[in-house]
């Protein structure tokens, strides 16, 4: 849902002059010694280095769409199958769309002299990966171990068979209502939302179309990341929790993890809320999610 950037960048900017930012008005900060407020302004040679990255991105936008309609276009197969090269790549054009600017900003900036600068700048970023990795590796060994038992098929008949003998059936907006709010409980306590998905995904796709015709995937995946991000923000299990309250420190040192829980709650529990009617919105007019 595209428009989710919209509704959430108003409803963020909403909670925060609102409720956070009388909050914040009311407590004592201090100034870190070594902060310099030279920083925080955009230098002559960066704006420049800005120019050249817009340039960088029409560049890269140029070569997408040459792309897009070469050697990526769609065509139907011999078997009558359509077959969709660009949208199979979007990874990779994703990332060559923000890499181009970056490496036009970079150069002009002067942080980039040679290849095996990039090369650095690039380790830096993916070196937080590597919990990334390890977790996929369990999380396929669990995969494993539910195809060889088969015991996410009987999860899935129980939970199919609960929820209809529930009555929810014939209500496909509670089990919507249902899973984002399951979804967010287990978020609060399972860090990692790929990994996360990867559990819960191969479960609770089967079992919410099993029991409801219109919970399609698409639509179950759309209430797990409403639910999963709008509680990652609050659960002390996110990978970025330490490296924020780091940074609280700084200007309140006695800052402790309930204290950012505390400030991050109002948009936790109001990007839940809006978010979810957004989404039952889509499903009960029928619009479409994405492309």
């Amino acid at each position: 849902m595209a428009i989710s950037t919209f509704i959430l960048t108003l409803v963020g900017g909403f909670v925060t002059s609102r409720i956070i930012k009388p909050k914040l008005e009311k407590q004592e900060y201090i100034i870190p010694a070594d902060m310099n407020f030279d920083d925080f302004t955009v230098k002559p040679e960066e704006d420049k280095a800005l120019a050249w990255a817009g340039i960088g991105l029409l560049v890269a936008t140029a070569i997408v769409v040459v792309l897009g309609m070469g050697p990526l276009a769609s065509y139907v197969s011999e078997e009558g199958k359509k077959v969709t090269p660009f949208l199979n790549n979007i990874i990779l054009i994703i990332t060559f769309l923000f890499f181009v600017p970056g490496l036009f900003y970079g150069v002009k900036v002067g942080m980039f002299k040679k290849a095996d600068d990039v090369v650095k700048a690039m380790s830096k970023s993916m070196s937080s990966m590597g919990a990334v990795i390890v977790l996929t590796f369990f999380s396929y060994n669990f995969l494993a171990l539910l195809s060889q038992s088969q015991l996410g098929t009987y999860i899935t008949y129980l939970g199919a068979t609960a929820l209809q003998s529930m009555g929810l059936s014939d209500y496909p907006i509670l089990l919507i209502i249902g899973f984002i709010i399951v979804t967010a409980i287990i978020n609060l306590f399972v860090g990692g939302m790929t990994s996360k998905w990867m559990l819960l995904g191969p479960i609770f796709v089967p079992m919410l179309y099993q029991v409801n015709n219109h919970m399609t995937p698409d639509i179950v995946a759309a209430a797990y990341r409403v639910a999963d991000s709008s509680t990652n923000i609050i659960t002390p299990l996110m990978s970025y929790a330490g490296l924020i309250l780091v940074f609280m420190r700084k200007y309140k040192p006695e800052y402790s993890v309930g204290d950012l829980v505390s400030l991050m709650f109002p948009y936790s529990i109001t990007f839940l809320v809006i978010w979810s009617t957004a989404l039952i919105g889509f499903f009960t007019f029928g619009l479409s999610l994405g492309f």
